[in-house]
């Protein structure tokens, strides 16, 4: 059931702030948490009288941290290699390359020429190029994006969305990730993309949080339009030559004065075999190639408000207004900024950006009021969620070490059991896709489990422990992880209604809103597991009385109309047990083959299943109906009568499971 559920919770949940919703651990399938990390002792100045355990951010204790930390975390979660860069009061603090840049020739990671892929940290530089264009009085933030293209994005409820929507992730698109990485670069289009892709809108703009690729892809064919620049042209000339940044490209693919520093990636250390390069369309979401020391120049001017040495790529009002809260989910939470989100913790203003490609995974940290800043790129996935476990704990280590911080003790409310029931149920995110995936979101789904002693148990995954995390109410409908310091929030829609939960438990991507009963894990899974095991009793049962009758020459005792009847309802009994099934190998296909989402090859499936639906909803009214004659047809036995009562009310629940989780919309916006 782990490997059937993957693929589902990989449509519902994208990497906290990663390019690919499809590499998504789910919390059905946890992965295999590391020990606790080795911090070497080491020689360290005390900072601070007052705190004895902090150590002196320097080159060397970093030196003597990473070298004891990374080696043993690269090998535990099987990855190949990987690099860090640091850098504090406008300087490269520390720049390492751990492991293996091509694990055939036994190659080092270097930092500063060694080219890793940072996924959607790439979109940091797209939103740096917008802010420059509002500066240059090019484009406003809170306009209709209409007014700056060639196409039309359609509007919800008569309102545009704005730039300043597409920043904070809340245009209210559904989420779209076939063609996001095609097949050869020859394929990457970033206006033809745009086009031919245009999401569906499910909120309304500035309302809900949802991680959208194409809206970074908007905003970046928006630059290249107002600027009568070509996208990968115009940040190389605006922002990688001020910067230095001589080793990164948005080209793809790569120039070849760059191409052979690459550095190979892999799924694991363990499979060896190394993976192409990853074309992304639409380009500014996650198509970089960068080594650590560039990107290391792109958090200096960040960290400096835009300056870097005598060049300026922002303005210092615009970059302090980049870094500013602009959006979040619940008051208090980490939330969006212009393109950066929150990564608020032990006790530091934190901005930053993580990305994923299938084997690529890295993070970028920006510490605003201590003037640090941290990336780390790994070149491998590794073992069921190694990189991702590793660089969150590479990240935590690092604060605990150098930032430490104890945090305010907040009581337990005394409303804490009857709230715990309150909000106790089942939750899908906000990043999801309802034209054409509403059957594989099912198992995606997050269950909000009420304790006896009123604290709750809910599925936030990617944390250390690899389990759901327990929370207790410290506030109303507010919730703290019982031996940490991340908060949980429930929200109430006008009339007091649960509307969705978020958390600062992991970046601000997404929330989760609550599901109605009949569309629950719980509930459809309990009702059609049941309604599947009638069609599957139906049928053997169609066959092996067949058998047993022709055996004993006991033919049935059925008109010709009443055999037609049974014969149309056991061929829609076939058609509807055909559909479902249909949908499961598509479940299974889809977790072993990324390529069916993320190229566009599920298409023909999805036509496929669409009509098995049509064919199945026909079934479904043959067998109601021959259950209708049944009872009206003279001597019936109740066994009889019952079995085609239970088969009418299985294939009306299908038909309901049907229309309702759109299995016969015959879209393919995915």
């Amino acid at each position: 059931m782990n490997r059937l559920a993957k693929i589902a919770a990989a449509f519902a949940i994208t990497w906290a702030s990663g390019l690919l919703m499809a590499q998504t651990p789910p919390p059905q399938s946890v992965p295999a948490p590391l020990p606790a990390m080795p911090v070497p002792a080491v020689n360290a100045t005390i900072a601070d009288s007052d705190a004895a355990s902090t150590h002196a951010l320097t080159a060397e204790d970093l030196s003597s941290f990473f070298d004891g930390l990374v080696p043993f975390a690269l090998k535990r979660g099987d990855v190949a290699g990987g690099v860090i860069s640091v850098v504090k009061d406008g300087n490269l603090l520390f720049a390492r390359g751990y492991g293996y840049a091509d694990l055939k020739t036994r190659t080092a990671p270097s930092p500063e020429t060694t080219l890793f892929r940072p996924g959607s940290t790439s979109k940091l530089f797209t939103w740096t190029a917008v802010m420059q264009q509002v500066e240059l009085g090019k484009l406003d933030l809170d306009k209709d994006v209409n007014d700056y293209l060639d196409f039309k994005i359609p509007a919800r409820d008569g309102k545009p969305i704005t730039l300043r929507n597409i920043m904070t992730h809340t245009p209210g698109f559904e989420d779209t990730a076939r063609g996001l990485l095609p097949a050869s670069t020859d394929e990457v289009n970033l206006e033809k993309y745009l086009k031919s892709h245009v999401p569906a809108r499910i909120f309304a703009p500035g309302t809900i949080v949802a991680y959208s690729n194409y809206g970074c892809g908007l905003a970046g064919y928006i630059v290249q339009r107002v600027s009568g620049e070509p996208f990968a042209d115009y940040i190389k000339r605006h922002i990688f030559d001020p910067l230095q940044m001589t080793h990164s490209s948005f080209a793809q693919p790569l120039p070849p004065a760059l191409a052979p520093l690459m550095s190979k990636g892999y799924k694991s250390a363990s499979d060896g075999k190394p993976v192409p390069f990853e074309p992304v369309d639409p380009a500014p979401a996650g198509a970089l190639s960068s080594s650590a020391t560039d990107m290391a120049n792109f958090m200096i001017a960040q960290l400096q408000d835009g300056r870097f040495g005598d060049a300026r790529i922002l303005k210092q009002p615009t970059a302090e207004l980049m870094h500013s809260l602009q959006h979040t989910a619940a008051p208090g939470l980490n939330g969006f900024d212009l393109g950066f989100y929150q990564e608020n913790s032990h006790g530091q203003r934190i901005i930053g950006h993580a990305g994923d490609t299938v084997v690529f995974h890295s993070d970028l940290h920006l510490m605003l009021d201590a003037h640090v800043g941290v990336f780390m790129s790994f070149n491998s996935a590794g073992n069921e969620g190694g990189a991702h476990v590793i660089r969150k704990a590479v990240f935590q280590s690092f604060l605990d070490r150098y930032f430490p911080y104890d945090a305010p003790k907040e009581p337990t409310v005394a409303t804490a059991k009857a709230d715990a029931a309150r909000v106790a149920g089942w939750y899908e995110s906000s990043r999801r896709n309802d034209s054409a995936l509403r059957p594989l979101y099912l198992l995606g789904q997050a269950k909000v489990e009420a304790q006896p002693d009123g604290t709750i148990v809910v599925p936030v995954w990617n944390n250390y422990a690899g389990k759901p995390l327990h929370w207790r109410e410290v506030g109303p409908l507010t919730w703290r992880e019982i031996n940490g310091d991340a908060h949980l929030k429930f929200v109430t829609d006008a009339d007091g209604n649960i509307e969705y939960w978020a958390t600062d438990v992991e970046a601000p991507v997404f929330v989760f809103q609550r599901v109605s009963g009949a569309r629950s894990m719980a509930t459809v899974s309990l009702w059609a597991g049941l309604s599947f095991l009638l069609l599957v009793v139906a049928l053997l049962s169609w066959g092996i009385g067949g058998w047993v009758r022709r055996h004993y020459r006991r033919p049935l005792a059925l008109d010709a109309a009443q055999r037609r009847s049974r014969l149309l309802s056991r061929l829609g009994v076939l058609a509807l047990f055909v559909d479902l099934a249909g949908w499961m190998a598509l479940l299974v296909a889809s977790s072993i083959s990324e390529d069916m989402l993320l190229q566009g090859t599920m298409t023909p499936w999805l036509y496929l299943l669409y009509v098995l639906g049509v064919l199945g909803l026909l079934g479904a009214l043959a067998v109601v109906v021959h259950a209708v004659r049944s009872w009206m047809a003279p001597r019936r036995g109740r066994w009889v009568l019952a079995g085609e009562t239970l088969l009418a009310l299985a294939a009306i629940y299908l038909s309901w499971l049907i229309l309702a989780f759109g299995m016969i919309s015959f879209n393919v916006r995915y």
